[in-house]
Order: C-alpha cells, then structure tokens, then sequence
C-alpha cells in the first residue's frame, strides 16, 4: 500500500510542474497537489521533489535566492518574475543573442547564460 501511495504523490507532483507555466516554489507544489491529495505533507514534497531531481525528471532553478522546480527537457530558455503577484513565467523566447563561445567584451568566452525579466504579467498588467 504504501508503494502505491508513494507513486502517486510522485505522479501528482511531476504532473503539478508539468502543468505548471513556470518554475515553483515548494509551497507552490504542495498547494496544487493538495487539490488532489489534501493530506499531502510538506516533508513529502520535499522528499518527491529530492527523488525527481536525482532521477533528472525535474530540475531547480533560484530566482532571487529562492528554489523553483520545473520539468527537465525544456532546452534552452528564460523566465519571467512578476513583480506584482510574484509568479514566474517560462520564456519560450531568448532574449540575449549570445551563443556559447562568443567573446564578451574584455576577454569573457560565454559558455552559457539565464536571464530572468521582471515586471507585471498580462494578468496583473490588465489588473
């Protein structure tokens, strides 16, 4: 029984990050699984979100010195911090031109780089 229960608390996670439009905080996880597991504990997010992590199904990103989780496998891409009600937003879009290898200015070699925009998303825009 226990097995079982285990597996779904890891599918019902996995798919809340896939679902998600962006990167989440743990207290995000746990109140979206909740919808379908009310007794959902916050020691079991983070023990769920441990094994993804270790397995690749999902990875962190910090944004402003705090852990977001979302799903491995998204290639290359950016995010979007409201300002305003404070969700991130996956770009799908890359808003710096630097491929890996460029020389930047002063003698940098780029091998990689994130960007995170901020400000107000449509929904707090319109608001």
């Amino acid at each position: 029984m226990t097995a079982t229960r285990s597996t779904r608390q890891r599918d019902v996670i996995a798919r809340v990050l896939d679902a998600a439009p962006g990167p989440l905080a743990v207290p995000e996880v746990l109140s979206r699984a909740q919808s379908d597991l009310p007794g959902l504990g916050i020691a079991t997010v983070y023990r769920t979100l441990k094994l993804l992590t270790d397995q690749k199904r999902i990875h962190p990103v910090t944004l402003d010195g705090e852990t977001r989780y979302e799903t491995a496998g998204k290639g290359h891409h950016h995010h979007f911090s409201c300002t305003r009600c404070g969700r991130v937003f996956t770009l799908h879009t890359c808003p710096v031109a630097l491929p890996s290898g460029t020389v930047y200015p002063g003698g940098f070699i780029v091998e990689a780089h994130e960007v995170t925009l901020y400000g107000q998303c449509p929904d707090c825009a319109g608001a």
